[in-house]
Order: C-alpha cells, then sequence, then structure tokens
C-alpha cells in the first residue's frame, strides 16, 4: 500500500492511538478553543510524528486520498463545513464506534450511501445495525501501549476503567459497579469519575502501569463495543471480570482467560477469589495476554485497515447488500436518519475509549 493522506477527526483518543500506528500521514482538523472532534493531537496521547494538526479553515485547501468519518455530526454537519465539494467526494470510510440505538430492531445506520465504507469494529456491531446500502466491513481493536507495562496485580483491589460512567449509567454498567464495590474493594479511573471517589482521570501515557498494578480489572458495561480497556487490560496481562454481553462472550472464554457472566452475584464470587488467590489471577491473566496477541495484534490491525482502503481506493470491490426493511416491526420506516442526533463515540475521552 502507498502512503496515504488521510484526514480524521480526533473522536476516540485511544483508538486513534493504535490507528495512528499504521504508516500514512494522518491529519487532525483543530478549532480555537479544541472543541469536541477539533482537540487535535491532546495533551495525554504519544502520538508519532506523521499525525499532524491542520486548522480546520485550511482543510479545504489541502490534498488527501481519503476521509474517515467517526459520528453522524461528521457526516451530516462537518464534512458540509470544513471540507470542499471535489474532498466531499473523495473514497470515504465510515469508521462506527457504537452499538446501534436505540435498540437493534429499530435502528438503522445514518449513513446509507453505496460509495462508502462502514467499518465496524465488532462482529455484534455489525450484525445488530441495519446498514442499509453501505457496504460494511468488521475491523477489530488492538491497542498501542508501552509494551514495558505488565500485570503485577499486586494491589489486592479491583479497577474498572471508563469516563463519564454517570452520563450514561445504564449503559455503562454503572449501577452493576456500585453494587459490586459494595462487597468487593473495586477503584474508578476515568473523567469524572471523581464525583463517587474515584481516581480521576489518568493520562493514557501512565494508564496501563496504574492499572496493571491491580489485580483484576471490572467491565460492567452492559451495551457498549467491545471496550477498549478490557483489550487493553488483558494485553497487559490481566485477568478480566465482565457482563457477558455484546462481543464480550467471543473473546473471554470463562474461567480461562477471565471472567464472564450476566450473574452479578457469580461476577462478585469470582472478584473475591481473584483476591484470595493472586497465583490463579496470574495464570488467567498470562491466558487472557495470549489471546490478545492473537486476535487483538497492531499487525492484524494494520492488515485489515490497509484492505480496507484498498477497497475504497477501488483495488478491490464495494459490495452492499439490500436494505432490511423497518416495516413491519411496527414502527414508521420515514424517518431513519432523522433519529440520529450527533453524539460523540462511547467513552471518548483522554483516559480510555
Amino acid at each position: 500500500m502507498r502512503r496515504l493522506r488521510i484526514l480524521i477527526w480526533h473522536i476516540h483518543g485511544s483508538y486513534l492511538n493504535a490507528l495512528a500506528r499504521i504508516e500514512h500521514d494522518w491529519y487532525l482538523p483543530v478549532k480555537p478553543g479544541r472543541p469536541e472532534g477539533y482537540s487535535g493531537r491532546g495533551p495525554t496521547f504519544d502520538l508519532p510524528g506523521s499525525v499532524r494538526e491542520v486548522p480546520a479553515g485550511r482543510v479545504r485547501h489541502l490534498d488527501f486520498d481519503l476521509v474517515i468519518y467517526q459520528t453522524p455530526k461528521n457526516w451530516f454537519e462537518d464534512r458540509f463545513e470544513i471540507l470542499s465539494a471535489e474532498q466531499r467526494d473523495l473514497p470515504g470510510i465510515y469508521l462506527e464506534h457504537n452499538t446501534p440505538r436505540p435498540d437493534a430492531v429499530h435502528s438503522r445506520h445514518p449513513v446509507d450511501d453505496p460509495r462508502v465504507l462502514l467499518v465496524h469494529v465488532t462482529h455484534y456491531n455489525r450484525v445488530m445495525w441495519d446498514n442499509g446500502r453501505t457496504p460494511t466491513a468488521v475491523i477489530e481493536h488492538s491497542v498501542a501501549i508501552d509494551p514495558a507495562a505488565r500485570y503485577t496485580g499486586r494491589l489486592p483491589r479491583g479497577v474498572f476503567v471508563a469516563n463519564g460512567v454517570q452520563r450514561r449509567p445504564r449503559i455503562a454498567g454503572f449501577d452493576l459497579f456500585l453494587q459490586a464495590r459494595e462487597q468487593v474493594p473495586i477503584d474508578a479511573i476515568g473523567m469524572e469519575t471523581e464525583a463517587f471517589g474515584g481516581l480521576g482521570d489518568v493520562p493514557y501515557r501512565e494508564l496501563h502501569r496504574r492499572v496493571a498494578a491491580y489485580r483484576f480489572v471490572f467491565s460492567p458495561m452492559r451495551y457498549t463495543s467491545l471496550p477498549l480497556s478490557v483489550i487493553e487490560a488483558m494485553t497487559l496481562g490481566a485477568p478480566v471480570v465482565a457482563l457477558a454481553t455484546t462481543e464480550l462472550p467471543n473473546v473471554i472464554q470463562d474461567g480461562v482467560n477471565g471472567f464472564v457472566s450476566c450473574d452479578l452475584d457469580y461476577l462478585i464470587d469470582r472478584m473475591l477469589f481473584l483476591l484470595d488467590h493472586p497465583a490463579e489471577a496470574a495464570r488467567i491473566g498470562a491466558a487472557a495476554r495470549r489471546t490478545a496477541e492473537e486476535r487483538f495484534g497492531l499487525d492484524r490491525f494494520r492488515r485489515d485497515w490497509n484492505a480496507a482502503f484498498a477497497r475504497v481506493l477501488g483495488e478491490t470491490p464495494l459490495t452492499s447488500l439490500p436494505p432490511s426493511p423497518l416495516v413491519g416491526e411496527g414502527e414508521d420506516n420515514g424517518t431513519r436518519n432523522t433519529q440520529y442526533a450527533p453524539r460523540p463515540a462511547e467513552d471518548q475521552g483522554r483516559t480510555v475509549p
């Protein structure tokens, strides 16, 4: 693959940190005050030099090979505001980080364009979204963390890593975290966690060394894409205790490389077990690390993304399926795109995806 010039908004910091390891030139639009989507490189990520900031007002004067959109705002507003007509006709990819909302039955994806490649981050997401006429691909996650950061589990506590969980309490399983914390010592790291006794935001360059010291990582997420915090924990070699929802049951095998269940009492029992059995925690964490290396490695991630770039650049054909009708499910099909108010990717922010 030749070296490409790619425009992308800063939406999901940890994902961008991995994506930027692919050997292309990346351009991030910025605005005064660094509002959402226009924060540029950000203060807490050590992005490579191939990631460049460009003032939003200058974007229309630059040459790009393709554009990556990630939110309804990017698609419905930002591209008309900062791109020229010629740039809007460039090959495009819509990177969808999220599960469908309000649900998988009534949610047509806001992009309905056979000229765009819709990339989902899990197979669960692709099958749950109604993707309309838009051709799709699945590129599973990867992470780029300090290779020197390794699990020690020396702290007899668990940790929950997420941003802004109070603003999406049911989705993020905030209530489950609070219930579990009544019986198990569990810290919380992430933006706005100070409000409920958490440790607050931790810069990404420091995060994984902190997480590696905890005995286990807890993920109570009910309805999100596969959390990058889980992949990061597994890459460190930490055992993960998680709710068995969305893609997680296809990643964690209960009792082998972590623990998954929809029974909170069982998960609490397993957390207490890990606190009392550090050697077993290390064994399970080592199995988790092997899974992460085999399934979520950067080499596989690079190959998948370069294959996606080849598709949109015309080196391989884009194919699409006919849209699955929503009529007949008890809902009007005439408002398929109007229900999508612009919203950020889940867990966007400085600490964790």
